[in-house]
């Protein structure tokens, strides 16, 4: 079973950027947090710069950047998959839990709503690609 594709861009386009970028990071934070797209971008971008990358938001963002903020936020990071059990979830409408998630896949982090991926593209791979872990805000 495959899962239902939102195609947004979570608020770049909006806040004044151009064309396509990696800031998957920024665009999952946005969309699963509510905080617009702007005011994440300048808080991972000035992580980025703490944190010695010489990396904008807009080229990629390390989970030690990010992990820390996603807990301030209040997000809980829930592990799938680890060294010798192999893949037990895909971003699949029918394996992904409920609620308000952000996925953490190879390469890529994307936010998912009751199992609709909000993304500028399909990154599910047709139900094949493996979940690492989630994030998912704490009540």
């Amino acid at each position: 079973m495959s899962i239902t594709i939102n195609i947004t861009d979570g608020g770049r386009e909006e806040a004044g950027f151009k064309g396509q970028t990696g800031d998957c990071v920024v665009r999952a934070i946005a969309i699963a947090s509510g905080i617009d797209y702007q005011t994440v971008y300048d808080e991972i971008a000035e992580r980025n710069k703490r944190a010695g990358g010489k990396r904008s938001a807009r080229d990629g963002t390390h989970r030690k950047v990010f992990r820390p903020y996603l807990q301030e936020l209040g997000f809980k990071w829930t592990p799938v998959m680890g060294i010798g059990t192999g893949t037990t979830m895909h971003l699949r409408e029918d394996e992904v839990p409920g609620g308000t998630i952000i996925c953490s896949l190879s390469r890529h982090i994307v936010a998912v709503i009751d199992g609709v991926v909000h993304d500028t593209f399909d990154p599910s791979r047709g139900g094949t690609r493996a979940v690492y872990g989630y994030w998912e805000k704490e009540d």
